[in-house]
């Protein structure tokens, strides 16, 4: 593949909402490009930028996937992304390798649930943003319908470049408005604009030209004193303005069909910010220089495993020249990396070169530290780049090895799973001896195992966690215990008199001792207290945790021949049990704050939702045409909002949860969890 210099690259994020066409329209811009000679589709397993097992049963995407296309001397890295909602960490990754993103929205749906989505993620990434209705080869297909739609969510700064000739089984090409010419179909020479469509075309270009000098004082003066403004000076017009974010230039296409593909890529080439257009800062804020002689930083924007040649390391070259068979700094872990050669990926297919020039993306093999989001520079000059922030998961489940063969593999596999997906986190849950996945949702978590069953040969079981319930006591309580048991030789006996009191929420379990006159020795009040411990740790109630109470040792007795640790060790954990029993014991539940950003329209049923989840309502408060709902719910109510959400709001609405206190199970819950915790505890430990 031919080296570009920086200011002829091209690196555009493809993003939009499920099944709109974007991995399509990636394989029809590799096709026309002649970078294929077979146009693939997703119905029949064999596009590059689908190339996963998994993506092929699901027929979607599930990894970004950058596919190179060389085009009217420059490469454009378009990074097709996917649309579904569990997999927007993969968008984001894509995101931080990109100039420009380029929103997909199908002609017959129009703006969608994951549109507005990947439409916040490019704002706050501050991409320049273009638009393409695709599809408009379908039945019912309406760009007119889109662009109003489109108008009504972004504003007035949709500004169409091309409109369709025709639609649904009609189209026939499509109209460049600048140029004022039409492409009638694929690969045709352009030519005039047939009568029919000259008149709406004509307005449109007037709306258009308007558009673009309005961002222009020069061009506005021209344009209200009816000079001429040539095609140049509009192009450079509207680079700079859809740089700034001012305009959001709309393009139209069918990619099965490929028409409106070879003039998208035009447009691409001679619209969309090179990388050296862009400004590039350190995570301080500091500009950095970004031309080929420049120090070398790079972002790690994604990592992923390959079967042949072990983990690879996705980059976006930000500075200078990145080289094969030479050592970066990685400025994040503080560790010294080798990079042997270097691949300019496509699809799951790697290309060995020589260099990465500033602004460049390819992949390097088998880093020793690196994971995504890491920063590799020079050691002279480590610079960091601004971390890549992930959302928070949303939908946990316990995971558990589903063959003895498969516990020693377990830990290693599921850390490499999270080095691959930055959605994925893994957590230890000692309360409950759990080990906890969590994802974006239900297909996300699917998708995971099957990957530990197929990359690492791993089979497990997910089960909904326990919830980490914790147990106290209402009032005071004393337990005399003894415990005493006679054998052949030396006995066991020890007499153990606690007090049992309530702490307030957050004191954890404290001991202490008040004996006097010996009548506990010294040396075995540690014994006491370290059965008050382990039978806290195993819980009375229902087997969880007691916590929140002070248990002070105020007597006992010994004796001198058949008294020892174990004796005083098991009396106190008998004792600590009558004195929670007496003391009326309480089970506690985490209560979490939860703030659901959902449509207004949608704002009563989520209040009424959480109603029903013993929920207390904080407030609602609006948010660009947003409701945000805040309020403390107990966990236990909430493992599966993510699902409930989804189907209240059409998937819409976002959630966050936070842990924030733990609170007293009402009686009839807790009798209700109590029972099966007696019956889950054995199991457990």
């Amino acid at each position: 593949m031919k080296v570009y210099r920086s200011e002829d690259i091209r690196n555009v994020v493809v993003v939009g909402h499920g099944n709109v066409g974007k991995t399509t329209l990636g394989e029809a811009a590799l096709y026309v490009s002649g970078a294929t000679t077979r146009m693939g589709a997703i119905e029949e397993q064999n596009t590059v930028g689908d190339y996963d097992e998994d993506e092929h049963r699901r027929k979607f995407s599930l990894n970004l996937s950058v596919l190179p296309v060389e085009w009217n001397g420059a490469r454009i890295n378009l990074i097709d992304t996917p649309g579904y909602a569990d997999f927007v960490s993969e968008v984001i990754c894509g995101a931080h390798a990109a100039d420009l993103a380029l929103v997909v929205v199908d002609a017959v749906s129009g703006p969608e649930v994951g549109t507005d989505r990947v439409w916040r993620i490019a704002a706050e990434r501050g991409l320049p943003r273009m638009a393409l209705v695709n599809r408009l080869d379908r039945e019912n297909a309406d760009f007119a319908s889109v662009l109003e739609a489109l108008r009504e969510r972004w504003g007035g700064s949709v500004a169409p470049l091309y409109l369709p000739l025709g639609e649904s089984h009609d189209l026939g090409g499509v109209i460049d408005l600048l140029a004022m010419k039409a492409y009638p179909g694929e690969g045709e020479e352009p030519g005039e604009i047939p009568a029919e469509h000259a008149e709406r075309a004509a307005a449109m270009r007037a709306a258009l030209i308007e558009s673009i000098v309005e961002n222009d004082e020069d061009l506005m003066t021209k344009y209200f004193e009816d000079e001429e403004i040539t095609p140049d000076e509009l192009a450079g017009a509207l680079r700079a303005a859809l740089a700034e974010g001012q305009i959001t230039p709309l393009l139209c296409a069918s990619a099965v069909r490929r028409v409106g593909v070879r003039q998208l890529l035009d447009t691409l080439v001679a619209a969309a910010p090179s990388p050296l257009a862009r400004a590039v800062a350190d995570a301080d804020g500091e500009a950095l220089e970004t031309g080929p002689e420049a120090p070398p930083a790079a972002l790690v924007f994604k990592t992923a495993a390959d079967p042949y040649v072990g983990r690879l390391s996705y980059l976006r070259v930000m500075t200078g020249t990145v080289r094969s068979d030479s050592h970066l700094w990685n400025s994040v872990r503080g560790a010294d990396e080798r990079l042997g050669a270097i691949y300019r990926q496509r699809g799951k297919e790697q290309e060995p070169t020589e260099a990465l020039p500033a602004g460049d993306i390819g992949v390097v093999a088998k880093l020793g530290e690196t994971r995504t989001g890491d920063t590799l520079a020079t050691k002279e000059r480590p610079v960091r780049l601004p971390a890549m922030v992930f959302p928070e998961p949303v939908y946990g489940m316990a995971v558990r090895p589903g063959a003895k063969a498969a516990v020693d593999k377990l830990g290693p596999s599921l850390q490499r799973l999270v080095e691959e997906d930055p959605g994925l986190r893994l957590r230890r849950e000692a309360s409950t001896s759990e080990t906890i996945i969590e994802g974006l949702g239900d297909a996300h978590l699917d998708v995971a195992v099957g990957r530990l069953a197929r990359k690492f040969n791993v089979e497990v079981d997910l089960s909904l966690p326990r919830v980490p319930y914790r147990e106290t006591v209402a009032r005071s309580s004393s337990a005399d215990y003894t415990h005493k048991k006679q054998t052949g030789g030396h006995g066991q006996y020890a007499r153990v008199a606690i007090e049992i009191a309530p702490l307030p929420r957050g004191s954890g379990l404290r001991f202490n001792s008040r004996v006097v006159g010996g009548s506990v020795p010294r040396e075995y009040i540690p014994a006491v207290e370290k059965g008050v411990a382990e039978t806290a740790r195993e819980g009375v109630l229902a087997g969880y945790e007691l916590t929140d109470c002070e248990v002070t040792l105020f007597d006992g007795k010994h004796h001198p021949v058949d008294s020892s640790e174990m004796a005083f060790k098991l009396a106190a954990s008998q004792a600590l049990k009558e004195a929670v029993a007496g003391a009326s014991g309480l089970l506690l539940e985490p209560v979490m704050t939860i703030r659901v950003r959902a449509p207004e329209a949608n704002a009563g049923d989520v209040v009424g939702d959480l109603n029903t989840k013993r929920a207390r309502i904080h407030g609602i408060a609006p948010d660009s045409g947003m409701s945000v709902v805040e309020a403390d719910v107990p966990l236990a109510e909430v493992q599966r909002y993510a699902s409930d959400l989804r189907s209240l709001t059409q998937g819409r609405g976002l959630f966050e949860l936070d842990f924030d206190r733990y609170d007293e199970v009402p009686g009839n819950v807790a009798r209700r969890v109590i029972e099966a915790g007696r019956e889950e505890a054995p199991a457990a430990r």
